[in-house]
């Protein structure tokens, strides 16, 4: 069995629109934001989903579906360079989306199926598991687990708020602590963390103005990467618009979030 998974010596960055919409939107973002990781030398894997599997309404957007999804992320990956990330909601659909993918995202409704992992960590891909709003962090000692017992210790944590009550999210940044717990890399979900699940009623509401002091004390407490969802227009995206960052102001806030990174952890960002 391999040694536990790291990340390279540069930061991680993990960052790109919540789902698919047109190409050239997605094209957009990957070339703005793989430029904007090299001037801040980090080190960068595009995110977005072919289909958004547990949207409010059933008449929300979903995406493009895994097909067409998968060709638009494979076009990327090959004419930008950059390495992708995206999730998957049914095992059956983990071999095809490992062909494209350098990350298999599991989202946190789902981090307890145990088929989900298993088909996941049999493609050998690095698995980023999302903990879950309900799960308390030293619980994903179990998800750890089986993903191990399947043979595949590329793994990454990514804590992304709790439930506090109604419609409402809560990060409780020991939480980070108490994963790293378990040896392998912990990712901080800026964005999803500040959604307001269900809060606009048939859609999830957000607050993206909390979205940097909340990145700024994930590094300070210890994470290994972050994770953004970033779009050119957030107000009009067609999924989880409240809670993503402006691509236009995207590398201006993440130099500060460097900075603090910089001056807690001795990195030389500061």
């Amino acid at each position: 069995m391999k040694e536990n998974f790291e990340l390279t010596e540069s930061f991680t960055l993990i960052a790109g629109p919540c789902v698919i919409e047109a190409e050239e939107n997605a094209v957009q973002v990957a070339r703005t934001v793989k430029d904007i990781a090299g001037r801040l030398g980090l080190d960068y894997y595009f995110k977005a989903s072919f289909d958004k599997a547990n949207r409010t309404s059933l008449s929300s957007y979903r995406g493009p579906g895994m097909e067409k999804g998968l060709e638009v992320l494979g076009r990327i990956k090959e004419s930008l360079g950059v390495k992708i990330c995206t999730d998957i909601h049914e095992p059956w659909q983990a071999e095809h989306v490992a062909e494209v993918a350098d990350i298999i995202q599991i989202p946190a409704f789902l981090c307890r199926q145990t088929d989900l992992l298993v088909a996941a960590a049999k493609t050998g891909k690095i698995i980023n598991v999302k903990k879950a709003q309900f799960l308390a962090p030293w619980d994903m000692k179990n998800v750890v687990r089986k993903i191990e017992e399947s043979g595949n210790r590329n793994i990454m944590l990514c804590e992304r708020g709790t439930s506090f009550g109604y419609n409402t999210l809560v990060v409780d940044m020991t939480s980070i602590c108490e994963m790293k717990k378990f040896g392998y890399p912990v990712v901080f979900d800026a964005t999803h963390s500040v959604q307001k699940p269900g809060g606009k009623g048939t859609s999830t509401g957000g607050n993206r103005e909390y979205v940097e002091p909340l990145a700024k004390a994930a590094v300070a407490a210890g994470a290994d990467a972050l994770f953004f969802e970033v779009h050119p227009d957030p107000d009009s995206a067609l999924s989880d618009g409240p809670n993503m960052v402006r691509l236009d102001g995207f590398e201006q806030l993440l130099e500060r979030v460097l900075k603090v990174r910089g001056a807690v952890c001795g990195t030389g960002e500061s």
